[in-house]
């Protein structure tokens, strides 16, 4: 899996970031930052949540 997102889309609303706090982060303009761009399998579901919840739809996971 791997997970990128397009910070041109993100609104800020920092649910990536709360839903799973090792693969997300916001810089200091409150815009996605994908901290792990490989997740361990492990923290799949967490990923797929923070993409399904998006408000913008800016996170993509491949694979």
């Amino acid at each position: 899996m791997r997970v990128t997102a397009e910070r041109d889309r993100c609104v800020g609303s920092g649910q990536c970031a709360l839903l799973s706090p090792e693969v997300f982060d916001q810089d200091d303009d409150g815009l996605v930052v994908v901290l792990r761009e490989e997740p361990a399998e492990e923290l799949r579901g967490e990923v797929f949540q923070a993409a399904d919840l998006c408000p913008a739809r800016s996170i993509r996971v491949h694979g």
